[in-house]
């Protein structure tokens, strides 16, 4: 009862009064940012199921495996853009997390002289820091193939292009349009949006800029050497990605404020204080 008390005063803060962390949070639970949709749009990237199982750690211990990082987890773990706090982990972290010491490795000078390290000790290190970095990631809404390289995939490459959980829904398109300004939309035949002739306030549209800031763009491209790979990437609405387009509603908006500012430091705005008393 305390959750949905707390959960009404959020959306009462977002709608009434405007509030920019309340609506923030409205939108990263809508969206998989938070919550359990994120969990369920994360799941399909903690697995590789286009590569064999490593070997065990314990050799006696089925379930000993260390985590396997897939494609599009090692490129969304390696870029700033994707992740919620840190900077990007290079490949060579993932392999060999920082609490791993140097024990770790039998053929190491510290192996020899203190003996081995203990393995489920290894196990429990390596699956901690899997599960707190994959906790830094926001999810992709979809993937895309980078169209320069799109001939040169064919059918051996085709398996390697996955599809998440909301490929081909229109969520992020119909989030671009959101936080396009009027005269920078573009619409669809199909579009809900243009059917409905809804128009977005200006703070609106702010707060769906800010959001695709925390939704990479995953996509696939393929290497000379007959490889692929990820890229992770904004959308060009997002916030802070490039200057933000100015529209009518954005210059009276302006104006209005900086006419406003001006009456408030204007002296000659004030009135007389000596004329009132005298009058």
């Amino acid at each position: 009862m305390k959750r949905l008390n707390k959960d009404v005063r959020k959306i009462e803060a977002a709608t009434n009064k405007h509030n920019v962390e309340a609506f923030n949070h409205i939108l990263d639970v809508a969206y998989g940012r938070k919550g359990k949709l994120k969990q369920e749009l994360m799941e399909p990237l903690l697995s590789e199921p286009r590569e064999p199982l490593p070997p065990r750690i314990i050799a006696s211990v089925a379930k000993s495996q260390p985590p396997v990082y897939s494609l599009e987890l090692r490129a969304l773990l390696a870029s700033a853009a994707s992740r919620s706090t840190g900077k990007g982990v290079t490949q060579q972290v993932l392999d060999s997390p920082p609490k791993l010491p140097p024990r770790a490795d039998p053929k190491s000078e510290q192996a020899r002289s203190l003996g081995p390290f203990s393995k489920r000790r290894e196990k429990n290190i390596r699956w901690r820091f899997f599960v707190e970095q994959s906790n830094y990631v926001w999810p992709p809404l979809q993937s895309e193939v980078d169209n320069s390289s799109a001939a040169s995939y064919g059918e051996q490459h085709c398996t390697t292009i996955r599809a998440l959980p909301m490929q081909g829904l229109r969520v992020f398109e119909d989030l671009e349009t959101l936080a396009s300004p009027p005269s920078g939309r573009t619409f669809h035949s199909t579009d809900r949006l243009q059917s409905a002739g809804f128009t977005v306030p200006r703070w609106l549209r702010r707060r769906y800029q800010a959001l695709l800031t925390r939704i990479p763009t995953l996509t696939y491209k393929v290497q000379p050497n007959n490889t692929t790979r990820c890229v992770v990437s904004q959308s060009t609405k997002a916030m802070g990605r490039k200057p933000v387009d100015v529209d009518v509603s954005d210059v009276e908006w302006l104006t209005e404020s900086s006419s406003s500012a001006q009456k408030a430091t204007n002296p000659r705005s004030i009135p007389n204080q000596r004329h009132v008393q005298q009058q």
